[in-house]
Formats: C-alpha cells, sequence, structure tokens
C-alpha cells in the first residue's frame, strides 16, 4: 500500500498506527466482544497517541497532517478493530464542528485538549423523529438571558459514552434558519447519558442516546452564530463523515481479504490448498479489485480534500463504493470460509457484523446515490469543500513522524 503515497511519513505513520494496533488493540478484542460495551480505557490510551488531533492545526497543538494521514490513522485501527477506527473517526468528525465554525476563544479551549487526547468530542444531530432529515428535529433550545435552555434527545451519537464534549444542534426557531449548534460538557447538569444498548457489531464502540433536560448552557458554548446549526451539521457530515467512514471500511474490507486469503493459503480441499480451485480465485480475484478500486476512491477524494479542491462528489462516491464493496467482500468471505465463518474463533464474521455499522451514518447508498445524481444532472446544490477549502486545507508542514 506504501506505493500509494510519494510522502515517506505517511509510510511511517502507517506503520506506527498497525505497530499499535496490533500490540495494543488486537489483544484486547476478545474482551470488548464480550463486554459489548464502550472501551473507555483502550479509548483514551489511543487518544493519547495525538491521532485524534491529526486534522487539528499546529498552532493549537494538532498534527494538522491533513484527511489523507487522517484515512491512514482509522483504516490502520480499522483494519484491526472496527470498534476503535470508528471512535477514532467519531472523535475527530467531533472536532470538525469547532474546526470549521468555532471561535478564537473556543478553539484555543477545546483544540488542544482534543489534539493531547484529554478530550474525546462528538456531534449530536440525529433524533428518533427525524433520523437523515435534520430539518425535521424538534429538540430545542430556549435563550434565558446569558444562556440556553436544552430539552429533547439525540440517538446514534458517536462516542455517546466515552465523549467528554457533546457538539449540539437544537431548534432555536423555524425553518432551515432555526438551527443553533452548542458545545455541551458531558457533566452538565441536565446532560442525561442513557443506558447503553447492545449492538449486532463495532463492540468497544458507543453510538447511543441523550437526553438533555432543562440543560443551561452559557451563550458562550454556541458554536458559530446562532441559526448556523444546518450548516454545522451538514459540512461535519460531508466533509468529515463520509471520509472518515470510508477509510473505516477501507481497513474492515482489507481485514477481510487479509483473513480470507490465509484461510485460502492452508485450508487443503481435494488434495491441494483452497485457493487453487478456481472458483475460490476468482472470489479472491474480485476482492482484490473491489478493494484496490476503492482505496483509490478514498485517497483520491482525501487528496483532493488536502489540496482545498471541491470534492463533494468524490466524497460521496467514496463512501459508496467502499461501504458496498466493504460489505460484498464481507459476504464473499463468509461464503468462502462456509461453515467455519460462522464461528467466533475466526474473526471473518466479526468483520461482516462490524461492516453493516457502517453503512447507515453520514448517509446510506441510496442516499449517496441520489446525491450523485444530482451532481450528473447539475442540480447539486453548494459544495462543502469549496467554501471551506482554507479552513480543510492540510497544514503546509504537518507534524508527521
Amino acid at each position: 500500500m506504501d506505493r500509494y503515497f510519494t510522502d515517506h511519513r505517511h509510510q511511517q505513520l502507517r506503520a506506527a498506527v498497525r505497530e499499535f494496533a496490533e500490540r495494543e488493540v488486537k489483544p484486547r478484542i476478545p474482551a470488548m466482544e464480550a463486554d459489548r460495551t464502550a472501551s473507555l480505557p483502550l479509548s483514551r490510551r489511543i487518544a493519547r497517541q495525538g491521532w485524534i488531533g491529526a486534522t487539528v492545526p499546529s498552532a493549537y497543538g494538532g498534527m494538522g497532517a491533513g484527511h489523507l494521514a487522517k484515512t491512514v490513522i482509522i483504516e490502520e485501527l480499522s483494519r484491526v478493530s472496527g470498534a476503535m477506527g470508528a471512535m477514532v473517526q467519531a472523535s475527530q468528525l467531533g472536532a470538525a464542528k469547532i474546526i470549521h465554525f468555532g471561535n478564537e476563544e473556543q478553539k484555543k479551549t477545546w483544540l488542544p485538549a482534543i489534539a493531547s487526547g484529554d478530550c474525546l468530542p462528538t456531534i449530536a444531530v440525529t433524533e428518533h423523529g427525524s433520523g437523515g432529515h435534520v430539518l425535521g428535529m424538534t429538540s430545542s433550545a430556549v435563550r434565558d438571558g446569558d444562556e440556553w435552555v436544552l430539552n429533547g434527545g439525540k440517538v446514534y451519537v458517536g462516542n455517546s459514552h466515552v465523549g467528554d464534549l457533546h457538539g449540539v444542534v437544537m431548534r432555536t426557531g423555524p425553518g432551515s434558519q432555526g438551527l443553533t449548534a452548542f458545545l455541551v460538557e458531558s457533566d452538565r447538569p441536565g446532560c442525561v447519558l442513557a443506558r447503553q444498548r447492545e449492538t449486532m457489531g463495532l463492540h468497544g464502540f458507543s453510538f447511543g442516546e441523550l437526553r438533555f433536560e432543562n440543560c443551561r448552557v452559557p451563550a458562550a458554548n454556541v458554536l458559530g452564530e446562532e441559526g448556523d446549526g444546518l450548516s454545522v451539521a451538514y459540512s461535519s457530515s460531508v466533509l468529515y463523515g463520509r471520509a472518515n467512514l470510508t477509510a473505516v471500511s477501507l481497513g474492515i474490507h482489507q481485514a477481510i481479504l487479509d483473513e480470507t486469503t490465509a484461510f485460502c493459503a492452508h485450508r487443503q480441499r481435494y488434495g491441494s490448498a483452497l485457493a487453487d480451485l478456481g472458483a475460490i480465485k476468482l472470489k479472491l480475484g474480485q476482492m482484490q479489485s473491489r478493494l484496490m478500486l476503492a482505496r483509490l476512491a478514498a485517497y483520491h477524494a482525501v487528496h483532493l480534500l488536502d489540496q482545498g479542491v471541491a470534492c463533494d462528489a468524490e466524497l460521496m462516491n467514496a463512501k459508496l463504493v467502499n461501504v458496498e464493496y466493504a460489505l460484498d467482500s464481507a459476504r464473499n468471505a463468509m461464503e468462502i470460509h462456509a461453515a467455519c465463518g460462522l464461528f467466533t474463533d475466526r474473526p471473518v464474521e466479526r468483520y461482516l457484523r462490524d461492516a453493516h455499522h457502517i453503512f447507515a451514518p453520514a448517509g446510506t447508498s441510496d442516499i449517496q446515490r441520489l446525491r450523485l445524481g444530482e451532481v450528473a444532472m447539475g442540480t447539486a446544490k453548494g459544495s462543502w469543500s469549496d467554501r471551506l477549502a482554507d479552513v480543510v486545507r492540510k497544514d503546509p508542514s504537518p507534524a508527521l513522524p
């Protein structure tokens, strides 16, 4: 994979993350699978490596290394544990809102803490009754002097049970201009964390429910301007959410191929390795081809993002291709493993479960196709990568290893 990079620092970063994942994360997977709860100690240990701050500007203590470096980090963690890759991507998504819309005081307060691993941020937008229809949210915030009073609930909040700072979008008025974003500390009175529900996959990660019961937040915690909530939600999802989830899918996909080829090389059938069968070679060839195409789509999109080039369509396509191909390869891997794949002593069934979790966030595949259809027809509305080019462009001198 190193041939995709001309910068040796990306190669060194990949090697460092891979070594850490094999040494620190892999041994903890059985416990996470058994417990099915968020792993705060491991999440914090990963955050302390500074990787949450991959795109945080160096002026605020971050790596300032850009989206390609961020993709490498998430991909390598996800190759070992989709749950921990998801934890990092959700934290980086939580950082995006401050990078994009935070004022100088908010950036100085929170970005160094995020970069050092002292703060794990989240973003909380989705509600039971609105799903991807952001304007359908009903949770509200009402101004009361120098404070805002928040009431309502948010669901599917990535890092809900390990997060320290929630970026919450609430309705403050009618229409598309009636949404406002707030920074809400997890220990603030009135911010209530619901019990973590068991999920199909990504064990060790949490995407749960937050409730706000007359939660008072200082006016200084408003992110951006009043009425910027829709922009906060959309820009974070388009520029970070899609790219980050693409990287998780890519890591899982690589793990699927690695595990399946190793299985085929050692499993004997008809007096020779399973890999010698033509039907198996065809499946492996398809998996290899789709992984290569998925990686190219992923790296190309984030490379454009690092250059400050308009690339909303490329980000949509990267998420679509990576999710669909990873799911397809997971199904093929299960077919190749046959009954062996049904037992938990092999990780292939975990890869299949984890891959399904990346389908819905930041838009399902049909949502990506709809938006790409608008691109094809010339009716797409705006471009977040263009509007925020100066914010998402990589630092000229990133702090890579």
